[in-house]
C-alpha cells in the first residue's frame, strides 16, 4: 500500500522566509545566483538576506502536519511589493559590519592596479558596445565587480588612490568604473555586509549606460547644453532603466539605480521627482558617489574641483539634493585629506598625499614634491604627519590637480613604474 505524502512544497514572500525553512526552488534559475546548492536549509541571517535581495519568492519543502499552521504564519503578502519595499529600506543588517585591511597599501597596490586596468578596460567595452548595438554581458560586468570589491576589502584605499588616473577624453566610460569603485569603497565604510557591497558596486558599474543612446556631440560638447539638449540629456536615465530592464539577475537593482540616480531628496530631481521615501537606498548612495566623482574630474568643458571643494558642496546639499546621513557618512568615507589628493603646505611646498589618516585626518603622509617656490624637486620627500619630527608641518590647503603644472596622474603612473622596476 502507497503511503500518504509527507511532505509539500510551498510558495512563500520571501519576506516571511525564516531560518530553518529548507528552500528548494526560487522563482528564478539557480545559476543566476550565488548559491551553491540547489536545495539548502536556511541557516544564517546572510542566507536569508541573500534570498530576500535574489528573489521575490521562493518555494519551502514543509511537512504536511506543519502546512496549516505556517500558511497562517504567512498570510498573502504580496511579493512584488516586498521586493519593492527591500530596495527602499536600506541595509539588510542593523549590526555594521567591522572590516580591516587586510594587507598594506604597498603590499595591495600592484594587484589593484591589475584590477583597475581591466576594469577600465570594461567599462570602455560596455559602452562602446552598446553604442554599436551589442547586447550587456552582465557575466563580464559580474567578474569585473567580484575582483574590485575582493581589492576593497584587501585594502580600502588603493583602488580609490587609482581613480585619480582620469582620462577627460574617455570621461563617461571612466566614471562609470569609478563609481563602481568608490561605491564599494563607501559601502565598506557603511559596514553593510559583502554581499551588499557587489550589490551597489554593480550599480554604480552600471548607473549611467543609458548615456551609450545619447548623440556624442551632445554628450561630448564642451559648451553649455541648450534646454532641447539637456532634455535629450536627461533621458539617459531612462533609457538606462530600458537596456537594463531586459538583463536578470542582480541587475534588478541597476534597474532602478539608473532611473533614480539623478532623483534629490526634496522632490525636485528627475526623471519622476521621486520625494526622499520613494528613492531606493542604493540610488541614494549612488547619487552622492555620482556627483563626488563628477565635480572632482576634469571635462571637456571645465577641471576639475579638489575633492574638498566637493566634499564642501555635498555637504551644503545635504538634505536637499542628497541624504543627509549618507553625506555625512560619505564625507567621512573621503576624508579632509583624500590619498592622492594634491596639498600646499604653510610654507609653500606642494605635496600629494600619499596616505590619509582616519585616527588623525589634518596629519596624513605626504610626498613632498615642490620646494617652497614650488619648483619641483629632483627627489620626493616623504613625510608622516603625525611623527613627531614633523609636528611644524602643517597642511594650508587642498589644491586641484594640474597646479603648478602638477598631474598627479603623472605622479601615480611614474611610481608604479618605479615600482616594478624594483620588482624586477
Amino acid at each position: 500500500m502507497m503511503k500518504g505524502k509527507t511532505y509539500q512544497d510551498i510558495e512563500v514572500p520571501v519576506s516571511k522566509l525564516e531560518i530553518g525553512m529548507h528552500v528548494v526552488k526560487l522563482d528564478r534559475p539557480w545559476e543566476e545566483t550565488p548559491f551553491l546548492l540547489q536545495s539548502f536549509i536556511i541557516r544564517t541571517l546572510e542566507e536569508l538576506h541573500q534570498l530576500q535581495y535574489q528573489c521575490n519568492y521562493v518555494y519551502v519543502q514543509v511537512r504536511i502536519e506543519q502546512l496549516e499552521e505556517l500558511q497562517s504564519r504567512i498570510g498573502k503578502a504580496e511579493p512584488q511589493k516586498t521586493a519593492a519595499t527591500a530596495l527602499l529600506r536600506g541595509p539588510q543588517s542593523k549590526t555594521r559590519v567591522k572590516y580591516l585591511n587586510r594587507v598594506s597599501f604597498d603590499e595591495a597596490i600592484e594587484s589593484s592596479y591589475m584590477t583597475f586596468t581591466s576594469a577600465r578596460a570594461l567599462a570602455t567595452s560596455v559602452m562602446d558596445g552598446l553604442r554599436v548595438g551589442n547586447t550587456l554581458n552582465i557575466n563580464e560586468c559580474r567578474n569585473v565587480v567580484e575582483k574590485i570589491v575582493d581589492q576593497v576589502l584587501d585594502n580600502k584605499d588603493t583602488l580609490k588612490y587609482l581613480t585619480l588616473l582620469k582620462n577627460k577624453d574617455a570621461y563617461t566610460a571612466e566614471h562609470s568604473m569609478n563609481v563602481c569603485i568608490l561605491c564599494a569603497t563607501f559601502a565598506r565604510h557603511l559596514g553593510l555586509m559583502e554581499f551588499e557591497i557587489k550589490i551597489i558596486a554593480m550599480c554604480g558599474l552600471l548607473h549611467d549606460v543609458g548615456k551609450s543612446k545619447v548623440p556624442e556631440e551632445i554628450l561630448n560638447k564642451p559648451g553649455r547644453l541648450t534646454k532641447e539638449e539637456a532634455h535629450i540629456m536627461a533621458e539617459h536615465s531612462t533609457y538606462g532603466r530600458n537596456i537594463l530592464m531586459a538583463l536578470k539577475g542582480e541587475s534588478r537593482y541597476a534597474v532602478d539605480v539608473a532611473h533614480s540616480h539623478h532623483e534629490r531628496v526634496d522632490g525636485r530631481g528627475y526623471p519622476r521627482s521621486l520625494t526622499s521615501a520613494q528613492i531606493p537606498y542604493y540610488a541614494k548612495i549612488v547619487t552622492i558617489v555620482d556627483a563626488y566623482d563628477a565635480m572632482t574630474s576634469d571635462r571637456c568643458y571645465t577641471r576639475g574641483k579638489s575633492s574638498f571643494q566637493a566634499l564642501r558642496v555635498i555637504f551644503e546639499n545635504a538634505g536637499s539634493q542628497f541624504d543627509t546621513q549618507l553625506a555625512k557618512e560619505f564625507i567621512q568615507c573621503i576624508g579632509f585629506y583624500n590619498t592622492g589628493s594634491l596639498v600646499q603646505l604653510e610654507s609653500g611646498q606642494i605635496a600629494i598625499v600619499a596616505k590619509s589618516n582616519e585616527d588623525k585626518p589634518l596629519r596624513p603622509k605626504l610626498a613632498v614634491i615642490t620646494d617652497e617656490h614650488q619648483k619641483l624637486r629632483s627627489k620626493e620627500m616623504l613625510i608622516d604627519l603625525t611623527n613627531e619630527k614633523y609636528r611644524h608641518y602643517h597642511i594650508e590647503k587642498e589644491l586641484p590637480n594640474g597646479t603648478a603644472g602638477i598631474d598627479v596622474k603623472s605622479h601615480i603612473e611614474k611610481m608604479l613604474k618605479k615600482r616594478r622596476e624594483e620588482k624586477q
